[in-house]
């Protein structure tokens, strides 16, 4: 009787001619749930988003709020540190040019902090300028919770755990902390293109 693996030379989706990878990426047309513990459901009525710590001024959304703030609605490639990339996918949400604006930033580093316990440290360089969002839309439809709904940080430029979910504050820092991910010996920063996924590379 032969054994069969399903998994076992199963090819990979090649990208289209024109478009690179990150070095050490494949193509996945499918969207692979990563968490490291199990996946939180907060009610709306009960969520917000804030950002405080080395700011000019606090600023506090309730749900119904931040649906009211100034959206975009955008497509971009993500890269997960696991070798995965997936292209083209379309988000809406909210600026991080526009939220960080409303609290004027004294620091140069943020804490993103989310429903669990997770963190995750990002330059603020990182997070302006076009390059991030809070996302609570994927494909027109309400970002599910196994994605990081109701809203998620997305740093699409960067390694995806730096895209935390189930965000619930964002703490602006005079000198740089690490995150969990980044505690356990994953790079500061995770830039793929240059595969920084862990500490040294």
């Amino acid at each position: 009787m032969s054994i069969v693996n399903r998994g076992f030379g199963r090819r990979r989706p090649e990208p289209p001619e024109g478009t690179a990878l990150p070095p050490g990426q494949y193509l996945e047309r499918g969207f692979p749930v990563l968490s490291a513990g199990p996946t939180p459901h907060t009610p709306l009525d009960r969520w917000s988003l804030e950002i405080d710590g080395e700011v000019g001024a606090t600023a506090r959304w309730t749900w119904e709020e931040f649906l009211q703030l100034p959206r975009e609605r955008f497509t971009v490639d993500i890269h997960c540190v696991t070798s995965w990339s997936k292209l083209g996918t379309e988000w809406e949400g909210v600026s991080l040019d526009y939220l960080l604006e409303q609290v004027e930033p004294l620091g140069a580093y943020v804490m993103a902090h989310c429903d669990g316990g997770y963190t995750t440290n990002v330059p603020v360089e990182d997070l302006t300028d076009g390059k991030a969002w809070v996302v609570f839309a994927y494909e027109d439809e309400q970002l599910p919770a196994e994605h990081g709904g109701p809203a998620r940080l997305l740093v699409p430029h960067l390694y995806f755990w730096k895209s935390a979910k189930w965000l619930r504050r964002l703490e602006v820092m005079e000198h740089d902390e690490r995150g969990f991910w980044e505690n356990l010996g994953y790079h500061d920063r995770g830039d793929p293109w240059q595969e920084q996924r862990y500490q040294g590379d």
